[in-house]
């Protein structure tokens, strides 16, 4: 059977994506240990692991495997996934251009941090953030300050580089007391040239710092920024102006801040519209709560996945409190551009107890919520799935 289709057997089980799960969980753990560039000798126990299985299986279908971890690295990095030499690797699983790394700066891709997630469990980073947000919450709760958390999570999507000048402010405001002895871990110390010479530059979209490359040029760190084309230059921030330079640690920049921007972004969209927003009510039971003028409220999680599959995989539904009339998941519209089949994946690869769960692109959303101050009441101004297409779907 070619492609994946979320039947029996189920196609997270083929033997060729369990194998391109465990390279990618080496890639993540030398990521996060090492240089990918510069490891050396004894190789962890992952890595060794996963080019074990891929000589195997390159050897089963005749084709030349990898010499050596060097060499698997170097794929991950040059050779498209649907190049491998892995003939049951469903045809239609990956899109033309996934790799494992980035072939402009050497770093894992958010694809492989979610092969990599999906595939064995928490990473070093996603348990790291867990921590943080967990810590955020405790805090907040215990302050009984729904505004500090809320305060919190803006700052690390909109302030994820600080400048020694701006630290002041933000260890003296006061909705961010309760979480001031986390932001003082949370944000490192940028080390000397990481941003470039003397100082850095940041991105105008999405606000990290850029990477300087070796053969000239920058590059953004986030999927996104990538996908609009050559990243814009923000702030510079020459050393000898600004002082030292923090950013947040690279796991929240990740996890956070990254998908936070898709968040942020519909929320502006949104109350453009006149609309009353409210962000991470209830500690972050989901992203938005939207309320429209006759008091109708929609709630929505922001996701940003590279891969509709894992996503269908995770869907749940969306946590009842704050109370609601309508939720969904929605996602950024680029990512529907990218990979035309991404809404129809999902829906088909959800779990059942998840079937009347809809995805939207954020586009869909405010298209939607247009509608609906428009006066309009039929599907095309509605986030839910039909209820009594949800229940045929769940005992299908």
């Amino acid at each position: 059977m070619s492609g994946y289709t979320g039947t029996v057997p189920d196609w997270l089980e083929n033997p060729d994506v369990v194998l391109l799960r465990d390279v990618a969980t080496a890639v993540v753990r030398l990521d996060e240990v090492v240089r990918l560039d510069s490891f050396t000798l004894p190789y962890p126990p992952d890595a060794q692991r996963a080019l074990d299985g891929l000589v195997l299986a390159c050897l089963r279908g005749g084709a030349r495997p990898p010499a050596g971890i060097p060499e698997m690295i170097h794929w991950c990095r040059t050779r498209p996934l649907r190049s491998w030499p892995l003939d049951a690797l469903p045809a239609d699983l990956f899109s033309g251009g996934n790799r494992l790394i980035d072939p402009d700066s050497g770093k894992p891709t958010q694809l492989c941090g979610e092969l990599e997630v999906k595939g064995v469990g928490n990473s070093t980073g996603r348990q790291y953030v867990q921590l943080v947000i967990s810590e955020a919450m405790s805090a907040c709760r215990a302050a009984n300050s729904p505004q500090s958390y809320t305060a919190f999570r803006r700052l690390l999507v909109t302030r994820p580089v600080l400048t020694e000048a701006e630290w002041p402010d933000i260890s003296t405001d006061l909705y961010l007391d309760p979480v001031q002895f986390l932001i003082d871990e949370i944000y490192a110390p940028v080390p000397a040239g990481a941003g470039g010479e003397g100082g850095g530059v940041t991105c105008a979209r999405c606000l990290t710092l850029l990477t300087p490359l070796v053969g000239g040029g920058w590059w953004c760190e986030r999927d996104r920024c990538r996908h609009v084309g050559p990243p814009p230059f923000g702030r510079r921030l020459p050393v000898d102006e600004v002082g030292e330079l923090r950013q947040l640690r690279r796991p929240l920049r990740q996890f956070v801040t990254g998908p936070g921007h898709a968040e942020v972004e519909l929320e502006r969209k949104l109350r453009r519209l006149g609309l009353t927003v409210e962000m991470w009510p209830g500690f972050d039971a989901y992203d938005l709560r939207v309320t429209f003028p006759d008091s109708h409220v929609w709630a929505i999680d922001v996701k940003d996945w590279t891969h509709p599959g894992f996503l269908g995989r995770s869907a749940a539904l969306v946590r009842p409190e704050p109370p609601y009339d309508e939720a969904c998941w929605a996602v950024p519209h680029f990512r529907v551009r990218e990979r035309g089949d991404y809404l129809e994946t999902f829906a088909r690869e959800r779990p059942a107890h998840a079937a009347g769960l809809r995805l939207l692109s954020d586009e869909q959303v405010v298209d939607a919520a247009r509608r609906r101050l428009d006066g309009e009441r039929g599907p095309e101004a509605r986030i839910a799935a039909d209820s009594s297409r949800a229940k045929e779907s769940e005992h299908a």
